[in-house]
């Protein structure tokens, strides 16, 4: 393609946007600057807040430019979309607006919050396939049964124009230089329609797309010269899970976008708290997606690149809230703030509390420890760290301490599962007390602890999770025999520390304890 046709295509579709019919439901979002995450990247970083659309999302826009152009007949028998979620709001909305009929054919896998809101809007919902390819599928199949109109997602000139309004609005806000824009990227709609007009009127601002490392498509395809279908793609960011980009859009995308950045779900939960910290609001994560490829990018090129003011879409924040408890999880690992370890040290007395010796005061996130073999014991560890090069050291430090040691924190199998397992019923325990306690969450809480209990006494067991209050919940198993109940007493109010005896505890009986009496449990 030549610079002219390539220019007549940019001008078809600026006249599009220009006469693009989007505020009559949604509005101008704004264009913040991110004060926290300026100073931790050393950029000044601005957010386009399109999050705070009145469905949560950008979609609205380019689904109601695409209906708002049906004629009155076209209208009249309904529409019909697939949609993982933020697609079908718009369209359920853009329906509403229009007083007409719409049915949203969504996969089975889409969250419960962004189904309930499409029909909370008056659309009726079909739950159909894993992914949105699987729904699209459905979705063409009613368009021909019935006399509805098929509104596509990303793959329509109308729809792109919708979603372009937001360049225009970026362009018109910001009064400084832009260096760059960063998109997430799923079927290709949005950026196909910042870039077609930010490319026309300001060609020297970048137009950077981000997508994940498991749903890579629009990169794959533009690599390859051809539209590339996956066979399978990641859900973590389930806005952006799509098989195969359009027709239209990866012709646009070819012209319009300088470059990919592709980014992990940690680094998307790192993003995600990162936004929260500047905005007090949580992205789905597909909305936190831009600024996680903005920060791996500056990473990677900051020092090279001419890169000042920066801006990145939030284009997204229908998230359900139980997955707040694995973006919170994840999102120090996504930032390397956390270390994970597999830590192997003999099973003998003194030798848990030269490991805390040994770690320090670096802040632990979580302990998990159960003795299973009398001669070695393996503790599954998280250690807060500044960086990578930090966790390099401290990695160093246990092994020049005569520890075992294993980098697991690029391990997925670690962080999603083994993390969690960790344990087990010991057939070499007995005389086990177990005592839950709150201890301070400070520095040396555990030190203290090892330091005041008695030598003879023997530690079987350990769990701990950072729960970001300012006392940690500790599950500790004690190897106390029966006769020396009055000075473990003793020890328990001297080290002054909120427990609860849990011994008898119905869980522990059927979980942890292989020597408990089962017909008490």
């Amino acid at each position: 393609m030549n610079r002219k046709q390539k220019k007549d295509i940019l001008d078809r579709y600026l006249r599009k946007i220009l006469s693009a019919k989007v505020y009559e439901v949604a509005k101008e979002s704004k264009l913040e600057f991110a004060p926290v995450i300026s100073r931790k990247t050393g950029k000044k970083i601005y957010f386009k807040r399109e999050d705070q659309q009145e469905t949560f999302s950008f979609k609205i826009r380019g689904a109601y430019n695409k209906m708002a152009h049906l004629s009155t007949e076209e209208l009249r028998g309904g529409v019909v979309a697939a949609s993982a979620g933020n697609h079908g709001q718009g369209v359920s909305l853009s329906a509403r607006k229009l007083k007409i009929k719409s049915t949203i054919v969504m996969p089975q896998t889409t969250p419960s919050v962004k189904v309930a809101a499409v029909k909370r809007l008056g659309s009726d919902v079909l739950l159909h396939g894993d992914s949105y390819s699987d729904a699209f599928e459905k979705a063409k199949k009613i368009a021909k049964q019935t006399n509805k109109q098929l509104i596509h997602p990303f793959d329509d000139s109308l729809v792109i124009a919708g979603q372009g309004t937001i360049g225009m609005e970026i362009i018109r806000q910001m009064s400084a230089p832009i260096d760059a824009i960063f998109v997430a990227v799923g079927g290709g709609g949005l950026i196909s329609g910042i870039g077609c007009y930010v490319k026309s009127v300001r060609p020297d601002i970048k137009i950077i797309g981000v997508q994940t490392e498991d749903s890579d498509a629009m990169k794959r395809s533009i690599e390859n010269g051809k539209r590339i279908k996956l066979n399978h793609v990641g859900i973590f960011s389930d806005g952006t899970a799509v098989k195969q980009v359009g027709v239209q859009t990866f012709k646009l995308a070819k012209i319009v976008v300088d470059e990919f950045c592709l980014v992990s779900s940690d680094e998307i939960c790192a993003a995600t708290k990162d936004i929260f910290e500047d905005t007090r609001t949580i992205q789905e994560p597909a909305g936190a997606m831009a600024l996680a490829g903005l920060k791996k990018y500056v990473s990677i090129h900051g020092k090279k690149k001419k890169l000042a003011n920066l801006v990145a879409i939030t284009c997204g924040a229908n998230v359900n809230f139980d997955r707040l408890r694995i973006i919170a999880e994840r999102s120090d690992l996504g930032e390397n703030r956390e270390a994970l370890l597999a830590i192997c040290l003999p099973e003998r007395r003194g030798s848990f509390l030269k490991l805390c010796k040994t770690l320090g005061n670096r802040h632990i996130t979580e302990f998990n420890y159960r003795m299973e073999d009398p001669n070695s014991a393996a503790v599954f560890a998280g250690i807060e760290v500044q960086d990578s090069k930090e966790k390099t050291k401290i990695l160093k430090t246990l092994k020049t301490g005569g520890f075992k040691v294993f980098d697991l924190s690029n391990d997925e199998i670690s962080k999603s599962h083994i993390r969690h397992m960790v344990g087990g019923k010991s057939k070499i325990i007995y005389d086990e007390k177990l005592f839950k306690f709150d201890f301070p969450e400070r520095p040396g809480a555990l030190t203290n602890f090892l330091s005041k209990m008695h030598p003879s006494w023997n530690i079987s067991l350990f769990n701990y999770k950072n729960n970001g209050t300012d006392s940690g919940k500790i599950l500790i198993g004690l190897q106390v025999p029966d006769s020396e109940g009055e000075l473990l007493e003793k020890f328990l109010r001297r080290l002054g520390y909120e427990y609860k005896d849990e011994t008898k505890n119905l869980a522990y009986k059927l979980f942890l304890n292989k020597n408990a009496d089962k017909s008490k449990a």
